[in-house]
């Protein structure tokens, strides 16, 4: 049985772990493509009527290859056919030893065949994530202006730092790195030691979005349920926290203080006011919604392969979109509400630099992180000379899209009569549950985030499990426990901590001082050494980058 379940082609030498943290989103066959399949006699379907037959040699080269593969582990690459006595693209086959064929159209020299757009496109997806959402607490907690100029450095920097791992492969000599990763590159220069930290540090940004997406997923299906309960009820309901009035209504959730209940919500009319009572009672925020999620996501994330999940990635360009649009129409009818004052508050505004501003690099930390799958999204680019290009115009977009949702949301905030200090960690909180536009974004998101859920879930497994067990499903038990412990982390963190500015700021700082800060830096200056072509001010420029990193993730936990 246990036969039946493993697919149908299997790259020879290949394995899960080398597909790189997001590449579940492309197709297998872009993957390793010059390397020959092999398909055993009770496994082979009918492709077509007129299959091709292979020569003797054809087939003895390809039971060598698919023999020799077998000798070592599949971790080991020594005994991997050298792509110089792999066929050409046009004769690559599927073999079998019953001596037919089919023949593979889909591969185009070893690269994917996305264009530059389509290349800046998947990265700028890949890169917008929950940390938007956050952006303007940030610029809250920095200031204005500040606020700004962190967001162009951090993307510079952050944009130098994925540059150097993108050529970190190039500065190996003698050895073929074309399908190596980057975590493989940390073991290269550092042995053991490089291979489980850089492991320890992608958990942690794994397991840190995947918290976050609890603690927005609990948020967005209670403000969803209640906006529907109070629809189909024709209740009205007015939050009990300071707003503007108005359609258009602002709110500030943490300034109603500890006195509010959890559902922050008192009844105007109603023709049941014990029946809405009781849904308050069932339907909490804190106390019982983040549970009802585990009876949705907990089956899924034991799934074998969430492949079904990764069809919905385009929501999240739809989500982004249409944050983009939520904002515009938002400020259109708002307006522009700014004050400058560089280094004094009042009741209002707050200044243009604040010394809370590592809260905001922190979150960009985690807004710009790609680090640890850049090398996959471009290894599928057609034109590998214009990666650098392409990864420079996607990280511009990026910052582009950061700015301006960010600075919009901050500038036309209403103050007063509502002091800026009013922005929520997630802006939509901001606007009442009974918001049209804000309910239509809660279900874009909300929809958004349990099709990708499974998809972080299914590769924090593979890499914990295959590194400690060598099978990314080992049993049943194993994979049941790590995901009860996932999920746990989730509910704990939206019952007693639903801080998602706090969360985000923290595991972006502690990832992106392994693979954006130290890692980066320290794989060029050693390159760079071994090569006899060290100076100092590279030295010294890179260095000021790991102390950067390092002051980065010490301020988080004194802020």
């Amino acid at each position: 049985m246990e036969e039946d379940t493993k697919p149908l082609l299997i790259p020879v030498g290949g394995d899960e772990s080398n597909y790189g943290i997001m590449n579940i989103q492309f197709n297998p066959e872009d993957f390793k493509c010059k390397r020959p399949f092999h398909v055993e006699p009770t496994n082979i379907v009918s492709v077509n009527d007129d299959m091709q037959r292979v020569t003797d040699e054809a087939s003895a080269m390809n039971k060598r290859i698919h023999y020799y593969s077998r000798l070592t582990s599949p971790t080991d690459r020594a005994l991997i056919a050298p792509d110089h006595v792999l066929p050409a693209p046009d004769e690559i086959y599927i073999y079998s030893p019953l001596g037919t064929a089919f023949r593979v159209d889909s591969c185009t020299d070893g690269y994917g065949k996305n264009s530059s757009i389509v290349t800046i496109f998947v990265i700028w997806n890949t890169m917008m994530g929950t940390s938007i959402l956050s952006i303007p607490w940030g610029i809250k907690q920095a200031g204005f202006t500040s606020g700004i100029i962190l967001i162009l450095l951090m993307g510079l920097l952050t944009l130098y730092c994925c540059y150097r791992v993108v050529k970190s492969r190039k500065m190996i000599p003698l050895i073929d790195t074309s399908n190596w990763e980057f975590p493989d590159v940390c073991k290269y220069y550092f042995g053991s030691f490089g291979q489980w930290t850089s492991l320890l540090f992608s958990m942690v940004s794994l397991v840190g979005a995947m918290v976050v997406y609890w603690v927005l997923m609990s948020n967005f299906l209670f403000n969803t349920g209640k906006f529907i309960y109070n629809y189909v009820h024709d209740i009205n309901v007015t939050d009990i926290v300071p707003g503007t009035n108005g359609s258009n209504k602002v709110i500030c959730p943490s300034a109603a203080g500890d006195h509010t209940p959890q559902n922050g919500s008192m009844v105007f009319s109603s023709g049941n006011s014990t029946g809405f009572e009781l849904f308050e009672e069932w339907w909490n925020k804190s106390q019982t919604v983040p549970f009802y999620l585990i009876a949705v996501l907990l089956p899924l994330l034991n799934l074998k392969s969430p492949s079904f999940f990764a069809k919905f990635n385009v929501l999240g360009t739809v989500s982004v979109v249409y944050l983009i649009l939520l904002v515009t129409v938002k400020a259109a009818h708002l307006g522009i509400h700014l004050e400058y004052n560089w280094f004094t508050e009042n009741d209002f505004f707050v200044p243009e630099f604040r010394i809370l501003f590592p809260q905001l690099t922190g979150v960009l930390t985690l807004a710009f992180f790609i680090h640890n799958c850049v090398i996959t999204l471009l290894q599928n680019n057609k034109n590998q000379e214009n990666n650098v290009r392409d990864l420079s115009i996607a990280y511009l977009l990026v910052g582009l899209t950061y700015l301006y949702v960010g600075v919009i949301i901050f500038a036309s905030f209403p103050s007063p009569p509502l002091s800026k200090e009013c922005i929520e960690q997630n802006f939509l909180d901001n606007f009442p549950s009974n918001d049209v536009m804000s309910f239509i974004a809660r279900i874009f998101l909300l929809f958004q985030m349990m099709t990708v859920y499974p998809l972080l879930g299914y590769l924090a497994r593979v890499q914990l499990l295959r590194q400690v067990f060598g099978n990314a499903y080992p049993s049943v038990f194993h994979v049941l426990i790590l995901n009860i412990a996932i999920v746990g982390a989730g509910v704990v963190m939206a019952r007693f901590y639903p801080n998602i500015g706090g969360i985000i700021r923290y595991s972006g700082a502690t990832c992106g001082l392994a693979f954006v800060f130290v890692y980066p830096s320290l794989i060029y200056v050693i390159s760079l050494h071994r090569a006899g072509q060290l100076t100092w001010p590279a030295l010294i420029i890179h260095i000021f980058i790991i102390v950067l990193g390092l002051a980065n993730l010490i301020a988080q936990f004194l802020l």
